[in-house]
């Protein structure tokens, strides 16, 4: 009877205290996030419930695991202390990692509350993002380290390789410059504010937004959702054009090649009709003015204004397809053609305009 009731009572009283104080914590904090809806940190911490429940457990099991009645236990008990560690540095670290995300998510939170700045938002929003990283990094290689160190074997390795460490360090410096180089670019975009997550840019061509950042590389989202994955380095070394640096608002130009007999005044009339109608459009500027011409047609340009980049975007093909509509059902004269007829020749009396001075007539060329 021992043999069955002692495991039971080894191995499920650590797993009902972890459970008891997990559901009490959870209580607590479900408690507080109901009372404290003007602060998310509560109902952030609950996302913590399962790294904590494995640390409980671990830890409880580490201290009870040898009053199990079995003699294969007792010979591998070394084993069993090792795995039971590696367990309990695992989930503490996940656990850290967790409590770290939910305070910095909890103090963004609540400082967006409270910022009408979007541009800011953007770049506090990029630094807590590469914090976060940076926090998750170093537990995470803490954690592997004394993982290590719970195997006696690397423990005298260790101590050799910290003579050659030096030696070690300047190698793996050459090896790996184009990473350093990276990760110091990450940093200076992170904290430098060169661009932010949902900063509109144009790389190689390309227009899209921020859509991640990292320490290493940015990921640049497409108007057509392509993702285009780039080294942080290419924005600390290459010229790239940011939309969303120095405000958000722009103003965009949509320019049409018409007919010399297109009806400008009637035209900006319309114009104004349009962009008054479009929801996208920030009521700041409008205008419509002839910027060039040339022998078959005339080039108006359409002025509009938007509050950021993707409205800018709106405005000016919602302006391009009513105005072409609007001429082709209207006034289809006024949109350009190529003229195939024959020339029409000038009046008979125009000849004497190519008259000399002293009154002759111009020689034809017959001799």
């Amino acid at each position: 009877m021992e043999t069955v009731l002692r495991p039971l009572t080894v191995i499920g009283v650590p797993v009902v205290i972890a459970l008891l104080v997990g559901w009490g914590i959870d209580s607590l904090l479900r408690r507080a996030d109901a009372r404290h809806k003007e602060t998310p940190l509560w109902g952030l911490l609950r996302r913590c419930r399962t790294p904590l429940l494995i640390v409980l457990f671990a830890a409880l099991l580490s201290a009870s695991y040898r009053l199990l009645p079995y003699d294969r236990v007792r010979a591998h008990d070394a084993a069993f202390s090792q795995a039971l560690a590696l367990v309990l540095i695992g989930a503490s670290a996940w656990l850290i990692v967790r409590v770290s995300a939910a305070a910095v998510e909890a103090s963004y939170a609540k400082y967006a509350a409270v910022q009408r700045d979007t541009a800011r938002l953007r770049r506090v929003r990029t630094q807590v993002t590469l914090i976060m990283r940076i926090v998750t990094a170093v537990v995470g290689v803490i954690a592997a380290a004394a993982m290590l160190l719970t195997f006696p074997d690397l423990r005298a390795v260790g101590t050799s390789m910290l003579a050659s460490a030096g030696l070690i360090g300047i190698v793996a410096g050459i090896a790996a410059q184009s990473t350093l180089s990276n990760l110091f670019a990450g940093f200076q975009i992170a904290f430098g504010d060169m661009v932010r997550i949902g900063d509109t840019v144009v790389v190689n061509g390309e227009w899209g937004v921020i859509d991640e950042v990292t320490l290493t590389f940015l990921t640049v989202r497409t108007w057509d959702e392509r993702r285009i994955t780039m080294p942080v380095s290419y924005f600390t070394s290459q010229p790239f054009e940011n939309w969303s640096r120095g405000g958000s608002q722009m103003t965009g130009t949509v320019f049409f090649h018409l007919d010399h007999r297109a009806p400008v005044p009637e035209i900006r009339e319309k114009l104004r009709e349009i962009v008054h109608d479009c929801s996208a459009w920030d009521g700041r500027d409008w205008g419509l003015a002839v910027t060039d011409t040339t022998p078959t047609t005339m080039e108006v340009r359409a002025l509009v204004t938007a509050k950021d980049a993707n409205d800018i975007w709106s405005v000016r093909v919602t302006v391009r397809e009513q105005i072409l509509r609007w001429l082709a059902e209207q006034h289809p004269y006024a949109l350009p053609r190529i003229n195939t007829g024959s020339a029409v020749p000038p009046p008979r009396g125009d000849h004497v305009n190519s008259l000399l001075k002293d009154g002759r007539v111009p020689r034809t060329g017959r001799g």
